[in-house]
């Protein structure tokens, strides 16, 4: 995540940076942070809505954990419960920097030094990257519970799923180097007081920051999730034996959550570039909406992080009742009998099938790659199944 944002420069103009060793370096077109430090309502408002953010994500993200890897100790646990422990994990982790972000909006200045100043902005856009790609196959998961449940059995192995998660964590950290990079500590001597903020060394580096953000966090990844779950809601819609299962109510939420409080984001980020590329009036009035803008979005997306567990609250609402505190665990374990279930379904199908064919004559059956190939009368016919 970028930091708040303040009045910009024209696109020549240098920001100093300083570093601990006060090598001095300059930043092309620099955000700053002004009019958040000098607002007293800024720094209030800002300080207010992080600390809610913390105290409600915080306690519910260590909830979901304890529940996933306590409660359920000992028993099965399905791929869409592992991916809600990895993502309680990167949402609870991104919490514990508010005490950072709340010194520096009640402080007025940024007194962690530079190395701090990087890495809790690395953990941050870490956080935007594995959170995304979770969901992402999150939905393909689902996608290939309900239109492929042989083969989605096939694939949740333990051993599949940690490699897939492993390698989701290491790519999210090779993506985030480019925030820890681009972030320094910026002085103002005038205001007297330090900013944490990204400095490019060109409006080069500063578009292609952003860029790369949007485009690899967002635009690439996000249609695929849409698609995805675009294609099981309507294949559950479409069923005449089955209702939507309460666990696709809850990831579709999760996926219109994040929607919601990531796309201004993004869209920020998109007018920051627009802004770079462009010169004259044009440009001075997209960076005037990336000034007034860029704080109030860096919070909503910073907040996506404790919005999780209130879903899974209201999804579970009535298990509440008869479960306790348990009731997180026997939500997510309905997603290892539904598995279970559907693959039960298929399999009965295809022995009603190689005992009738559909003209009452016996039937050979042979399935591959989702294709049942039916000899009726020594004659191939094939059907896709789901």
């Amino acid at each position: 995540m970028q930091p708040s944002a303040s009045p910009l420069r024209m696109n020549a103009s240098l920001a100093g940076a300083t570093r601990d060793n006060s090598e001095a370096i300059m930043c092309v077109n620099s955000l700053g942070n002004d009019t958040l430090v000098s607002s007293t309502a800024s720094r209030v408002s800002g300080s207010i809505f992080l600390a809610l953010a913390a105290s409600l994500g915080l306690p519910g993200n260590a909830f979901i954990i304890w529940s996933i890897l306590w409660k359920m100790k000992g028993r099965e646990r399905s791929v869409t419960c592992i991916l809600i422990l990895n993502l309680a994990v990167a949402d609870g982790a991104v919490l514990l920097l508010t005490p950072f972000f709340i010194t520096f909006l009640v402080q007025k200045t940024w007194i962690f030094g530079r190395p701090i100043c990087k890495v809790a902005y690395y953990l941050c856009c870490l956080n935007m990257y594995a959170s995304i790609f979770i969901i992402a196959l999150m939905s393909m998961d689902r996608f290939l519970a309900v239109f492929r449940p042989y083969m989605a059995q096939s694939l949740r192995k333990r051993d599949v799923v940690t490699k897939v998660l492993l390698a989701i964590w290491l790519l999210a950290g090779a993506l985030a180097v480019p925030a820890f990079a681009y972030r320094e500590v910026i002085e103002n001597k005038k205001l007297n007081f330090s900013i944490c903020e990204p400095c490019h060394v060109s409006l080069g580096d500063s578009i292609f920051h952003y860029t790369f953000e949007t485009l690899v966090a967002f635009l690439l990844p996000f249609p695929i999730v849409c698609i995805s779950y675009a294609l099981v809601l309507f294949k559950l819609k479409s069923s005449r034996f089955e209702q939507r299962p309460r666990i696709e109510k809850l990831i579709a939420a999760i996926i219109v959550t994040f929607a919601v409080l990531w796309i201004p984001y993004h869209i920020v980020n998109v007018i920051q570039v627009v802004s770079n590329l462009t010169t004259g009036k044009t440009s001075d009035k997209l960076k005037n909406i990336t000034k007034v803008s860029r704080a109030g979005v860096t919070a909503l997306a910073f907040f996506s992080a404790c919005v999780n567990p209130l879903l899974y609250a209201f999804a579970a609402s009535d298990l509440f009742k008869i479960f306790g505190v348990g009731f997180v665990a026997k939500l997510l374990e309905g997603t290892v009998a539904e598995i279970q279930k559907r693959v039960k379904s298929q399999r009965d199908l295809v022995k009603g099938l190689v005992r009738v064919g559909s003209r009452g004559e016996s039937v050979n059956l042979e399935a591959k790659n989702g294709v049942k190939e039916v000899i009726i009368n020594g004659e191939l016919e094939s059907f896709v199944y789901s």
